[in-house]
């Protein structure tokens, strides 16, 4: 897990150095700044495409290129409860209305799944004279359960 974690202290660090944002490599790339912020934290895998054009955008030793090629093992972060405020208000939002959302969406789909492999984010500032909104949007393929 060390090794895993110095990694991606290393991806942020090139990034960093680069003064670029995860929108900025996304567009140079062809993705989301999600995505992008994703695969810098080891939570998707690189094209060899998208893994050279990163390479040279963020100065990239071999290793970290290698990295990003590689599947990455997800949710690793999840074994306790996270510190993280941000994090931790996700966590806490899925704890208060995640059995609300289950049943919203069997009520409106049936008896499935939202996706999290066919599945993207958007995040978005809405400015408000109250205080600036952090509008997120989860869009997820909707599986249904299969009966045999």
């Amino acid at each position: 897990m060390e090794k895993f974690c110095s990694i991606v202290r290393k991806l942020l660090k090139a990034k960093e150095d680069s003064g670029l944002s995860f929108e900025e490599l996304g567009r140079a790339i062809g993705r989301d700044k999600v995505w992008v912020a994703a695969l810098l934290y080891r939570q998707a895998v690189a094209s060899k495409e998208e893994a050279d054009k990163l390479k040279e955008l963020l100065n990239l030793d071999e290793e970290s290129y290698k990295a990003i090629q590689k599947i990455p093992l997800r949710g690793w972060e999840t074994e306790t409860v996270p510190s993280d405020p941000v994090i931790y208000r996700f966590y806490e939002i899925m704890r208060v209305y995640g059995p609300a959302i289950k049943a919203v969406i069997n009520e409106t789909f049936g008896d499935g799944i939202m996706s999290a492999i066919d599945f993207s984010i958007d995040i978005k500032k809405q400015e408000d004279p109250n205080g600036d909104r952090v509008v997120i949007t989860f869009n997820g393929k909707f599986l249904p359960f299969k009966k045999w």
